[in-house]
C-alpha cells in the first residue's frame, strides 16, 4: 500500500484496515463532487472550488473518536483538525485535480478556505484552489481522478460543474468515466500498483472542459 496509506494521513488508517479486512479491490473511498470554476472580472480563470462528498462508512470511520458537544453531530469548528489533516496530506496527490489551459499543463497553489461539515451522517471536504498563474484560455481543461483507483470520484448528478463568473459565450461540458468500477472489483491490489496499471485510474477520470469565444 506504500504511500496510499499515508492518503489522508491518520483519518484513512481506520478506514484501511476495515476496506483491507473487507476486500483486497479496490476503490477503498467514494466520493460524490461538485465544482466550481472561479473567473475573476477579466475573464481570467482563478481557481477550482471543490466541494467533495465523502461516503458514509467512511465518514463513520473519519469522525470516529472526535469530541463533539452534541452526540452525533459535528460543527465546522470541532472539524478543523480533521479538514487540516485533509487538506495537507491531499497536497502528495496534487490534490487530484489536474488542469490544462490551451494544452499546457497548470498548477495550483495550497488551498485556500478549506472545511469539513457533517450533514446526515457524511462528511464533505471543502476547499479553494487557486491557480499559480490565472490564465484566460480558449479551452481549458480540468480532470478530477485519483490515477491509482483507491478512491472513486463521481461527479454529483444534479450541478455537477459550475462556471462563476464566467465571460459570456463560454460553453461547459462535463465527460463522466463509463462505469468500469465492476471489472475493476477483479483486479486485486498489486496489479494495480504495477507499472502498467499504475495510471489504471485515469479511466475513471471526470472530464470538464470549458471552451471560451
Amino acid at each position: 500500500m506504500g504511500t496510499m496509506r499515508r492518503l489522508f494521513g491518520l483519518l484513512l488508517a481506520a478506514g484501511l484496515s476495515l476496506a483491507a479486512g473487507a476486500a483486497s479491490a479496490h476503490p477503498h473511498v467514494w466520493i460524490t463532487a461538485t465544482s466550481e470554476l472561479l473567473y475573476a472580472a477579466d475573464g481570467t480563470i482563478t481557481g477550482v472550488r471543490h466541494a467533495w462528498t465523502f461516503d458514509d462508512m467512511f465518514s463513520a470511520y473519519a469522525v470516529q473518536g472526535l469530541e463533539s458537544k452534541t452526540k452525533g453531530a459535528y460543527t465546522r469548528e470541532e472539524l478543523k483538525p480533521l479538514a487540516q489533516t485533509n487538506v495537507e496530506s491531499l497536497k502528495e496527490y496534487a490534490y487530484f485535480t489536474f488542469a490544462r489551459a490551451d494544452g499546457k499543463k497548470e498548477r495550483f497553489q495550497e488551498p485556500v478556505d478549506y472545511y469539513l461539515d457533517y450533514k446526515d451522517t457524511v462528511l464533505t471536504l471543502h476547499f479553494t484552489l487557486p491557480l499559480k498563474n490565472p490564465v484566460k484560455p480558449k479551452q481549458l481543461v480540468l480532470e478530477v481522478f485519483d490515477r491509482s483507483f483507491f478512491i472513486d470520484f463521481q461527479m454529483a448528478k444534479e450541478n455537477p460543474v459550475k462556471l462563476v463568473g464566467a465571460p459570456a459565450g463560454c460553453q461547459m461540458k462535463l465527460e463522466r468515466p463509463n462505469d468500469g468500477s465492476a471489472s475493476a472489483q477483479k483486479l486485486d491490489e498489486q496489479t494495480f500498483l504495477s507499472g502498467e496499471n499504475a495510471n489504471f485510474g485515469m479511466m475513471f477520470a471526470n472530464k470538464i472542459t470549458v471552451d471560451c469565444p
